[in-house]
C-alpha cells in the first residue's frame, strides 16, 4: 500500500511486481507529497493510476502483478497512465489447467450460518415469495403489465397476504419472428423456464398471444414443466381479446394468492443461497474495495455450503488464465476457453472487438484497458475452486464457486444468473448503479465512500474504508456476508425499496430476427 508511519499513503500499490499505483485521493503536483521521493509531474484524479517509474514506449504497464496494457509513448515516474498513454495491444497469455484448484474449508454442517428462507416443494430455498406473471411473447406483455397493476402496492389488494412480496410481470421484446434451432430461442426459453421455476416464485400465470413461435405447450414440454394449481396459462387469442384475458388473469391471481401466502420463512442453511456477483459502473477503486471484499464473501459462503456465480465474459477477457488455474478439472478450464473462443467469433461476426471495454463511465473512474478492468472484476470470484462452467441461463446444478457465460451488459448477464436460479445478488458499483432485478434482492457495494455518501439512497453498502485503510478486505467481506443472510432473510434492498425490478428482465437476444 505505500503507507509508512505517518499514515496511509496517497498511492495504494496493489502488487510488489506493478509499475504503476493508484490515487486513494485527488493528487496535485502543488500539494500532494508523495512517499520515496517521487516528483509528482500531473494532476491524477482519485482511482487513477500514477507511474512508479519510468516505463519506456511499447514497455508493459503492470497493475495487480498482471500485464493490464503497454506503454503507447514513453511515460516518466510521476506521470498520469492513463488513455493518453496506455494502450491494448495483443497479449499471448499462458493457460495453465487446475494448478491453484483446492478443496474448500468447509464449515461443518452443524455450524454453518443460517437464514429465513422459504422452503419449496422441491427443495429449493428461496429468499422472496412472488408471483410471477411470465409474458411468452412481447405481444402479450401488455396484458401481463395491467394484471400485475391490478395487485400494485397503491390499490391494498395485497395488503392481507402479508407472506407475499408481491406481484411481479416478466416481460421482454421476443417470443416470435425467430429460428427455433438457434441459441436466442433456447436462451429465451431456458429464461423464461428458469424464472418460471425460481426458488423466489412461489406461483405463476404464464400468458401468450396464441399464435406466436415460442408456443406455451412446447416451451413447457421443452424444459419439463407442467400446468398446476400454482401454474396456470392461457393466451389472448383463446381467451377472447385483451379485457377478458386480463379479467381471467386477475381471476387466476386471486385463486392462486391464499397458497402463496400460506408460505412461512424457517431456518435454512446458507448452503441454500446461490449469489449472483456482478459490477456495473466500475471504477479505479472497484478491484480494491469492493470487488475483492465480495470475493472474501462468495469464499465464505462457499465454505459454508452454498455457490456464488461469477458471470460477464466479456469482462473476464485477459484475465481468464487466472481462473483456468483454479478449474476443478481440465474439461472446466477447456469449456472457459470455448467461451472466449466463442465471443472472439460473435465479436468479429458483429464487427466488434473483445476490448470495445471499458465503457465511457469507467475511463472516468480511471480505468483504461479491458485487461485492466477484467483484473478487477475476477476478483468479486475470491480464491475458490472453479466447479462448473454453465452456458447462459442454464440450470446452476454444481454447488460452490461457478462461471455462467454471459454479456457484460449488466440486465442481460443478471437476467441469465437469475434464470440459472441465483436467489441472491451482490453488485458492485463505482459510479453508482442504481438498478434492481426482482425476484432476487440485489445488494449494491458501493467502491468508495464519496460515491456511497453522494447516492447514499440507493447504496446498501459502503467498501470504502478498504481505499482509506481503516479497514481490510476481510472485515469488508464478512460485512458483506451479514448483510447477505440479512437480505436473504427478508431485510429490503434498497433497490426493493425503490421497487427496481420491473423493468431489468432483458434476456439475451442471439441470431437473427426474421
Amino acid at each position: 500500500m505505500l503507507d509508512s508511519p505517518a499514515g496511509p499513503s496517497p498511492l495504494i500499490r496493489l502488487h510488489a511486481e506493478d509499475n504503476v499505483a493508484i490515487a486513494r485521493l485527488a493528487l496535485d503536483p502543488m500539494t500532494t507529497p508523495l512517499p520515496g521521493g517521487t516528483i509528482l509531474k500531473d494532476r491524477v484524479p482519485r482511482g487513477h493510476k500514477m507511474a512508479l517509474e519510468g516505463i519506456a514506449e511499447g514497455r508493459p504497464v503492470v497493475k495487480y502483478g498482471q500485464v493490464i496494457g503497454f506503454a503507447s509513448r514513453a511515460i516518466g515516474p510521476g506521470e498520469h497512465v492513463h488513455t493518453h498513454n496506455l494502450a491494448m495491444a495483443d497479449l499471448d497469455l499462458f493457460h495453465e489447467f487446475c494448478v491453484d484448484a483446492r478443496e474448500p474449508d468447509y464449515v461443518p454442517e452443524a455450524g454453518r450460518a443460517t437464514f429465513l428462507g422459504y422452503r419449496r416443494p422441491d427443495g429449493r430455498v428461496g429468499t422472496r415469495n412472488y408471483l410471477a406473471i411470465v409474458s411468452s411473447v412481447n405481444c402479450s406483455a401488455t396484458v401481463s403489465k395491467a394484471i400485475a397493476a391490478h395487485f400494485s402496492p397503491a390499490t391494498g389488494r395485497l395488503d392481507a397476504f402479508e407472506n407475499v412480496d408481491g406481484i411481479v410481470p416478466i416481460t421482454h421484446g421476443g417470443g416470435c419472428a425467430v429460428n427455433m434451432q438457434g441459441e436466442g430461442y433456447l436462451y429465451l426459453t431456458r429464461v423464461l423456464s428458469g424464472y418460471a421455476t425460481h426458488p423466489n416464485v412461489g406461483a405463476v400465470l404464464m400468458i401468450g398471444l396464441g399464435c406466436e413461435t415460442n408456443q406455451i405447450p412446447a416451451l413447457l414440454a421443452r424444459h419439463g414443466l407442467s400446468e398446476g394449481p400454482n401454474f396456470r396459462t392461457m393466451t389472448i387469442q383463446a381467451m377472447g381479446g385483451t379485457r377478458a384475458t386480463i379479467e381471467a388473469g386477475i381471476e387466476a391471481v386471486r385463486q392462486m394468492l391464499p397458497a402463496l401466502d400460506a408460505a412461512r420463512r424457517t431456518p435454512q442453511s446458507a448452503a441454500h443461497i446461490t449469489l449472483a456477483l456482478e459490477c456495473g459502473g466500475s471504477d479505479g477503486y472497484s478491484g480494491i474495495s469492493a470487488n475483492p471484499a465480495l470475493g472474501y464473501a462468495s469464499d465464505l459462503l462457499v465454505r459454508h455450503g452454498g455457490t456464488a456465480v461469477l458471470a460477464e465474459t466479456p469482462e473476464i477477457y485477459g484475465a481468464e488464465h487466472l481462473l483456468t488455474r483454479r478449474a476443478a478439472t481440465p474439461a472446466v478450464a477447456q469449456k472457459l476457453l470455448d467461451r472466449i473462443d466463442w465471443w472472439r467469433d460473435y465479436a468479429a461476426r458483429g464487427k466488434a472487438e473483445l476490448n470495445n471495454n471499458p465503457s465511457h463511465g469507467n475511463k472516468a473512474g480511471g480505468l483504461t484497458t479491458i485487461l485492466e478492468k477484467s483484473l478487477g472484476a475476477v476478483a468479486k470470484g475470491g480464491a475458490s475452486r472453479l466447479n462448473a462452467v454453465y452456458e447462459y441461463a442454464e440450470p446452476i446444478t454444481e454447488t460452490g464457486f461457478v462461471f455462467m457465460d454471459t454479456p457484460g451488459y449488466d440486465p442481460v448477464a443478471v437476467t441469465g444468473q437469475v434464470a440459472g436460479g441465483c436467489n441472491m445478488i451482490c453488485f458492485t458499483t463505482g459510479r453508482g448503479s442504481v438498478s434492481g432485478f426482482k425476484p432476487a434482492p440485489s445488494l449494491k457495494l458501493a467502491t468508495n465512500t464519496p460515491m456511497y455518501e453522494h447516492m447514499k439512497d440507493d447504496m446498501d453498502l459502503d467498501c470504502g474504508p478498504v481505499v482509506t485503510g481503516e479497514e481490510t478486505i476481510e472485515e469488508a467481506g464478512r460485512r458483506i456476508f451479514a448483510a447477505i443472510l440479512a437480505a436473504a432473510s427478508g431485510e429490503p434492498t434498497k433497490s426493493e425499496m425503490f421497487d427496481y425490478g420491473d423493468n431489468e428482465f432483458v434476456p439475451w437476444q442471439v441470431g437473427a430476427v426474421m
